[in-house]
């Protein structure tokens, strides 16, 4: 609790504080592109470089395909590495994607969550992050600026473990929270550095003087291989994830989980959300007494199905709230996990998807209790006439 007694409270919105977060971390390398939401990012980060603030290599790029290999290289040299990225530049980047997840480079990414074209929208959804879910990286929502600051650093710790050695992107809603200034609980410079630790040992020495080849070809009788360790590593990770936040938790008093959980254990409803929208809906939730409670599976790569289990063995409604589309699958990305997880895990618990805000379009007040109205409903009828439904579009 030291650190949180003593700890500083600062004023930043989202995209500045996970700059000031990279600041602290001894980063090697920062490779980036800017681009809407996430350009203050790069924009502050720049600034920590050109003031000499920090011993941190800033390569500008001219694509985020570039940043992200650049990202690769320099992992593969040993170096701690961090970039940025939303919505088409997350797009531009798949290719380079599954090679920093093949290659095992611990970098750290930042996605500022944002529409994808087309129309060209530049507000808020989940629609770039899931698209990329599948790409064998960590992948950690947050809900408020300190969670951002604090899954930076965190994130960083968890990558470059010796059993994972894979990539994070950490995910903070597009100008929601980017662009919000709030209050948030600052460590010193010592205390994030150290809490990180040391620099690892790569996998790979690139050494001019005894040249490899990386990411050669590989045939069908080793390929099948590296993947099953990426399993590994990916299993692995929910491990270190838990082990990870609980040293934070001990280093500033800030406890998390890869599951949080508001409202009673023997709630009839749960209410599925990522990012922001937790707090509106948190809210809500408490007006109805102990009948609903409002479930956000923050750790969304390596899901936490036994985590999920416990959380809803007694419940006979979950609403899932999707902020973004599967199109042409029966359900969309959240709520497909969830439906896997209850199959798998022998629920009885049945399953309402609502997709909301899409290209940042705000959820009222009146939207979120129409959700939790119509799963108590549905708890009382044994009914669910309309298994997906798009929440405050016009039809």
């Amino acid at each position: 609790m030291a650190a949180w007694i003593a700890g500083r409270v600062l004023a930043m919105n989202g995209n500045e504080v996970v700059a000031y977060a990279v600041k602290q971390c001894g980063v090697d390398i920062v490779a980036a592109y800017p681009i809407t939401p996430q350009t203050i990012i790069v924009e502050a980060f720049s600034r920590y470089v050109a003031d000499g603030l920090v011993d941190t290599s800033f390569i500008c790029v001219e694509s985020e395909h570039s940043a992200m290999s650049a990202c690769i290289g320099a992992s593969l040299m040993g170096a701690r590495v961090f970039t940025a990225t939303s919505s088409q530049g997350l797009a531009l980047m798949h290719e380079a994607l599954y090679a920093a997840s093949g290659l095992r480079c611990p970098i750290v990414m930042v996605v500022v969550n944002r529409a994808l074209s087309a129309p060209i929208n530049i507000h808020c959804d989940h629609s770039d992050m899931m698209g990329s879910r599948d790409c064998g990286w960590i992948q950690i929502f947050t809900e408020n600026v300190q969670e951002a600051y604090d899954f930076t650093i965190q994130a960083f710790r968890i990558a470059e473990h010796p059993d994972v050695l894979l990539p994070v992107a950490v995910n903070l809603d597009g100008f929601t929270i980017s662009h919000c200034v709030e209050n948030f609980v600052s460590l010193t410079d010592e205390e994030a550095l150290s809490f990180v630790g040391p620099k690892r040992n790569p996998v790979y020495w690139l050494n001019p003087d005894k040249p490899i080849t990386v990411g050669a070809l590989t045939l069908p009788d080793y390929y099948y291989e590296v993947k099953r360790q990426q399993v590994e590593a990916m299993d692995n990770a929910y491990r270190v994830f838990l082990d990870t936040v609980k040293a934070f938790r001990d280093l500033t008093g800030r406890a998390y989980s890869p599951v949080e959980v508001w409202g009673s254990d023997y709630a009839d409803v749960a209410v599925m959300v990522l990012g922001s929208t937790v707090g509106l809906m948190r809210s809500i939730a408490y007006r109805y007494g102990g009948r609903v409670k409002v479930v956000f599976p923050r750790l969304f790569r390596p899901f936490p199905s036994k985590d999920i289990r416990a959380i809803l063995e007694d419940v006979k409604v979950v609403a899932v709230m999707d902020r973004s589309i599967a199109f042409g699958a029966p359900l969309n990305p959240l709520a497909s996990t969830i439906a896997s997880t209850i199959i798998l895990e022998g629920l009885d618990t049945k399953l309402v998807n609502f997709v909301y805000g899409l290209g940042g379009r705000d959820l009222k007040v009146s939207e979120a209790e129409y959700i939790i109205e119509y799963a108590l409903k549905a708890c009382e009828t044994g009914v669910i006439d309309k298994p997906i439904q798009f929440i405050g579009v016009r039809e």
